[in-house]
């Protein structure tokens, strides 16, 4: 594989609806002057963001002294602008495209067109309460008869959901895999502001919330964990936690967000700066069609015309996330102990194939293996050979779990 394959700067994971951050910001290197002039321009932002928190914070009775008891008496209509109300109805619309998107992901098809049927097996949907109180929207596919040889718990990418992945549940159960899927936070059905992610570590969290009740609920079935694009750097670390994964047999990753970098370094100087003054602010000049993540147009149109999809800007906060979880994982790649198989295709725009093959050189895990798709694109299991990849996975987890047997008898 060559080492000059074209990576996107600071995508959206899933979804390659994010373009470079700040395009128009020159890619040479800047000179000592122009740095200070940034520094110099981002500290006065911050100054006057501070003096506005306090302006704010004042009693009304301090900053209208000369007002008439009237105004005095009435709270409410201090300030001007109507504020409160605005944040009121802010907060209203937020509710309501969650009952509508949760409308939607209740009423979506957890059979694949194409599969037509049942699909051999019986499902059902429910809603599981979140490391901050919140509702996830949870998705679940078992064997309609035999007992399970095990279960894969799907994380899926940033801006999709999870009831895109029917076909794989499909073809997992006809192998008599049970599946688990689990929305994330501002996706799919779940709670939140659509596209929004105010911390990947709330999604790592909810993820060990979700696979502890999954565990408790089949007590002795194997359980491996599964994560796509940013799902499956939220995977990894979740993984990374002694508590997550001595409850799995190993993971899967499909091109995993482990290598995600501004369009300038100055970007990633004030992008922490940014995500805490303006979090939910969408850079209106993302790229509306999106960069290619699957050679099926079929998929490419299903993908993008999917109400649940996030198909907006991304928000500023999120992408802060991305980079942050991508650089810790980057960091820390040798103490990566746990199974896992690593799948990536070389022509990928979106993640970082080269990413993958630091991570199986680098981790300390005693059994990995990474397959490499020469000339796919991001979304491996919605490429035209979705099913043969599909199978990789799931001969990668009998092999798991015959070395598991295997080492239990040369224990016993």
């Amino acid at each position: 594989m060559e080492r000059s394959v074209p990576v996107e700067e600071l995508t959206s994971g899933a979804s390659g609806r994010i373009i470079p951050v700040f395009r128009n910001i020159r890619r040479s290197v800047p000179s000592p002057r122009s740095v200070l002039r940034i520094f110099v321009f981002v500290h006065a932002i911050f100054l006057w963001f501070l003096l506005v928190i306090r302006r704010s914070g004042r009693s009304p009775i301090c900053s209208k002294a000369a007002a008439s008891s009237s105004t005095l008496a009435s709270p409410r209509k201090t300030g001007g602008g109507g504020g409160p109300r605005k944040g009121w109805r802010v907060a209203k619309a937020e509710e309501e495209d969650v009952r509508r998107r949760r409308a939607l992901a209740e009423e979506l098809s957890m059979v694949h067109p194409l599969d037509g049927g049942d699909g051999g097996c019986r499902w059902e949907t429910f809603v599981l309460l979140g490391s901050r109180r919140n509702a996830l929207f949870c998705r679940s596919w078992v064997p309609a008869a035999g007992r399970m040889r095990g279960i894969l718990v799907i994380i899926h990418g940033l801006n999709e959901h999870s009831g895109r992945y029917a076909h794989f549940a499909k073809q997992l159960t006809s192998c008599n895999f049970g599946v688990y899927a689990m929305d994330w936070i501002g996706h799919g059905g779940s709670d939140g502001l659509h596209g929004y992610v105010p911390s990947l570590d709330y999604v790592v969290e909810d993820t060990g919330i979700f696979v502890d009740k999954i565990k408790s609920e089949n007590p002795g079935v194997p359980c491996f964990l599964f994560g796509h694009s940013t799902g499956g750097a939220v995977v990894l670390k979740a993984a990374s936690y002694p508590r997550i994964e001595s409850m799995l047999e190993g993971i899967i990753l499909t091109s995993p967000a482990l290598r995600v970098k501004p369009a300038h370094p100055i970007v990633g100087a004030v992008a922490p700066i940014f995500s805490l003054l303006l979090p939910k602010y969408q850079f209106k000049g993302a790229n509306k069609r999106g960069i290619p993540v699957s050679r099926d147009p079929a998929a490419m149109l299903a993908k993008y015309s999917d109400p649940l999809v996030y198909t907006g800007p991304i928000r500023v906060r999120t992408g802060h996330e991305i980079l942050r979880i991508s650089s810790y994982l980057l960091q820390n790649l040798k103490s990566v102990t746990i199974p896992f198989l690593v799948l990536h295709g070389t022509a990928d725009r979106v993640t970082d194939p080269l990413a993958s093959q630091d991570l199986y050189d680098e981790a300390a895990s005693v059994h990995k293996d990474i397959k490499l798709y020469e000339g796919f694109l991001h979304d491996l299991l919605f490429e035209p050979e979705r099913d043969e990849i599909g199978t990789d996975i799931i001969d990668w987890m009998k092999k798991r779990l015959q070395q598991q047997i295997a080492e239990r008898q040369r224990h016993s």
